[in-house]
């Protein structure tokens, strides 16, 4: 029986960790050929390619920051040297806008009709849910727009363009351990932190072909955070 996402190639920039890597596996697991880049933390993304390579997957890792325009260039040139032309797209953001920006640019000159690009946005750039996190909900309420904009731009190409919107989720970064994890957790109508397996999973179907009517949306995937 063939996957899902059969013949596909995604390109995950941060990869290595989290929720990052949570979407690689699960892409992967789908049938597709992944790529993912990671600023710092060699053995974290190796890993993350091991992993999918024992699970009977095919993946690289690929050395470049986010926030370098060439850097991400050349991982999309890389991926498609490897791989073959970008189906799918995970562009998960920590703090640039301009990186998804010159990336997707990048991606979208290699990028067919039935291709998929999908942010991770956030939460908070639905709704800012606390103080604090001015620079933060501002970055990812661009990241919104732009998804929803990026959509009217390239729907005549049969490109689907999609943002999930975490909100709190287990990681490395967010850990639910944390010293926020009290005040987040009870934010939540579910009482509790996402996995990120269950980011992982939305982006699974969005990339995927059940998909193929939903573009310009932002998904909320956060518990009943925002609700």
């Amino acid at each position: 029986m063939s996957k899902k996402l059969e013949g596909k190639v995604a390109l995950i920039t941060g990869g290595s960790r989290g929720i990052g890597a949570a979407i690689a596996k699960r892409l992967a697991v789908d049938g597709a050929k992944v790529a993912i880049t990671y600023t710092k933390g060699a053995d974290a993304a190796v890993a993350v390619v091991k992993a999918i390579e024992r699970a009977g997957g095919k993946a690289i890792a690929i050395q470049a920051d986010a926030a370098d325009a060439d850097a991400g260039k050349a991982a999309v040139e890389k991926t498609v040297a490897t791989f073959g032309p970008l189906e799918e797209m995970d562009r998960v953001l920590d703090i640039n806008v301009r990186g998804v920006f010159v990336a997707t640019q990048a991606a979208l000159k290699h990028m067919t009709e039935g291709g998929r690009i999908i942010m991770i946005g956030s939460a908070v750039g639905e709704r800012a849910v606390a103080p604090g996190l001015v620079p933060y909900a501002a970055t990812k309420g661009a990241v919104k727009m732009f998804t929803q904009a990026l959509s009217r731009e390239i729907g005549s190409r049969g490109i689907t363009v999609n943002n999930i919107q975490p909100g709190p989720i287990d990681t490395e970064l967010n850990p639910a351990s944390g010293d926020w994890a009290v005040p987040q957790k009870a934010a939540t109508a579910l009482d509790r932190y996402g996995h990120v397996e269950e980011i992982a999973a939305m982006a699974a179907f969005l990339a995927g072909s059940e998909s193929s009517y939903v573009t310009g949306a932002n998904l909320t995937v956060d518990g009943g955070m925002n609700a």
